[in-house]
């Protein structure tokens, strides 16, 4: 059993684990995320649980997966209906705290189970962006995919403005109620916005980049574009390329995510400050993760939505006293997160009352890679779900209404070759099914989700009313409203 010690939660959003130094990233430096990883474990098969925002997070929260706790897109969220991490640790008299972007409902009287909320950044208007709630492939978002474009350069955006605020509350917190003696062991979790869009970087950190030569992303081109049917679904509604003009367009928009990749290390590396600062590195342990990742022009597609790695695959680095300086290849996802909170505050019981499926990242730190599998799975954009699993070896995605694809990332960790529908991987497919269908019933969380969507639909004013709403861009924050 792991020694209780405090906890220290950091997310982004949107962060592409290859984005980072450690990650060996040619061009972008993350310097306070390198010094994690140097000290501790990174975890190199992690995983969102939904890569989307809302879903991936209320799967944090309750340490379940999105089949089970309901949360399917972007306008249902987690509004504290299933327990989570946060309400066991605050009815064992631990002291939990938020920081920033919880992307919650958070309608009055909710309650999300923390101690301390403070800046919560929830869906917009308690309702979120209800037209992803139609699922029809031929919606397409082209706001969205111009106001990318058009927002990407040089200068501050209200996210790195509200970052800035979430990362200031945190060095306050950790220098004053952290400093404090508690009974016992206290969480800290701080949720920042970058890299998520707008691609707006601070000028230090843009001009870092926009003035060099930056690798270009993979299978941009429409010739290289993978002929699946849903990545072709998912390239129409979002159509981002069509509207890049000129190659200076990519170039601002790779240089607006790598700078906000390193203004958010920044970020990180002034709570890891107060954290030693305030004399609470030898009783804490830290970890650093993402949401879920962005695709970032590989394949042709930026956001995220997709089951690639760019997109499902997230970072996942933590330290601390007793955390070895390792890697980590056994599959892992956010909900493991939710069971290691519990775990390495002494409260490890809780996750067997409520079922918890996760396992605790600390039993994996430092050993072999172990044959497990971890999960993702979709149900919005497309008109039919889709999951993911993956071994230590293979990732299989199983998509209702059309082929799946496998790939082998022993041999092929670009992801370059789809072998679902090669004769010779039959075998593979056939027990990477078996092995999907032990953890999710794909067919009847399909229906359910649709079933919940349609009501949701019905509650505001039937599919017309929504279809003549404002698909949104990104969520605004409190200090924007």
């Amino acid at each position: 059993m792991a020694k209780p010690m405090n906890m220290l939660v950091i997310m982004s959003d949107e962060h592409n684990k290859y984005v980072a130094g450690h990650a060996g990233h040619p061009v972008v430096t993350t310097p306070a995320l390198d010094g994690m990883a140097a000290s501790g474990t990174r975890f190199t098969a992690a995983y969102t649980p939904s890569p989307i925002c809302v879903p991936a997070r209320a799967a944090f929260a309750t340490g379940q997966p999105v089949h089970r706790n309901a949360c399917w897109d972007n306008a249902i969220a987690y509004r504290g209906q299933m327990k989570s991490w946060h309400h066991a640790l605050r009815e064992r008299g631990h002291h939990v705290a938020s920081i920033g972007k919880l992307h919650f409902r958070g309608h009055e009287g909710d309650d999300d189970g923390f101690t301390d909320t403070i800046l919560p950044m929830h869906i917009t208007n308690g309702t979120g962006d209800v037209t992803m709630l139609i699922r029809d492939p031929d919606d397409i978002r082209e706001g969205a995919a111009r106001k990318l474009l058009k927002e990407a350069g040089p200068g501050e955006s209200s996210y790195t403005l509200y970052d800035r605020q979430v990362a200031a509350q945190a060095q306050v917190w950790l220098r004053t109620k952290g400093k404090q003696q508690h009974e016992k062991p206290w969480v800290l979790f701080v949720s920042m916005v970058a890299p998520h869009f707008p691609l707006t970087a601070p000028p230090e950190h843009y001009y870092r980049y926009y003035e060099r030569d930056l690798p270009r992303p993979k299978l941009a081109t429409a010739e290289e574009r993978p002929k699946h049917p849903y990545v072709q679904t998912f390239a129409k509604r979002s159509d981002h390329y069509r509207h890049f003009k000129s190659p200076d367009d990519l170039q601002r928009c790779l240089a607006g995510y790598f700078g906000l990749v390193s203004f958010m290390d920044e970020n990180v590396g002034k709570i890891l400050a107060a954290l030693k600062e305030a004399g609470l590195s030898e009783n804490t342990r830290v970890v650093y993760t993402s949401d879920h990742g962005d695709n970032l022009g590989t394949r042709g597609l930026w956001g995220k939505a997709t089951m690639y790695e760019e997109s499902a695959g997230i970072p996942m680095i933590m330290t601390g006293p007793d955390v070895p300086h390792a890697s980590c290849g056994t599959p892992v996802t956010l909900c493991d997160l939710s069971a290691t909170i519990l775990d390495a505050v002494g409260a490890g019981d809780a996750a067997r009352e409520m079922g918890l499926p996760g396992v605790s990242l600390l039993d994996l730190a430092g050993k072999p890679t172990q044959d497990r599998a971890a999960l993702s799975e979709f149900h919005t954009y497309g008109p039919d779900g889709m999951a993911m699993i993956r071994t230590p070896r293979w990732k299989y995605v199983r998509y209702i209404g059309a082929p799946p694809q496998l790939f082998d990332m022993e041999q092929d960790p670009e992801e370059l070759s789809d072998r679902g529908e090669d004769p010779a991987y039959a075998d593979v497919r056939a027990t990477m099914e078996a092995r999907l269908r032990d953890l999710l019933d794909l067919d009847d969380a399909d229906r359910r989700a649709k079933a919940d969507q349609a009501a949701m639909i019905a509650h505001y004013g039937g599919e017309a009313a929504i279809r003549a709403r404002e698909r949104m861009a990104y969520t605004p924050p409190p200090t924007a409203r």
